[in-house]
């Protein structure tokens, strides 16, 4: 069976385009992680570690800058707000 040469042309290039998008999401990586379930517990564990430690570093960063804030808030003696955030600064550096 005779093929034509620009169909044969039109296959290669398909095939060229198919492996760029392979390599470039990098399938085969991806293939080789799923069939190893240790390295697959091991990354989610650090994972998961690294999360943990970085959303309780953010927290105490966010807190720390409102307590600041608040705390300048009270210097400027506004009545009502004044003695709310005072409270509120109180029971913040019991704990």
């Amino acid at each position: 069976m005779f093929v034509r040469k620009s169909k044969v042309e039109k296959l290669n290039k398909g095939i060229d385009k198919i492996n760029y998008v392979l390599e470039r999401n990098q399938v085969m990586d991806l293939l080789e992680i799923l069939g190893n379930k240790k390295q697959i517990l091991i990354r989610n564990l650090l994972s998961g570690i690294s999360k943990g430690i970085g959303i309780g570093i953010g927290v105490t960063l966010i807190t720390s800058v409102i307590v600041i804030i608040l705390q300048k808030i009270v210097t400027l003696n506004i009545p009502v707000i004044g003695e709310y955030i005072s409270d509120i600064v109180d029971i913040v550096q019991r704990k």
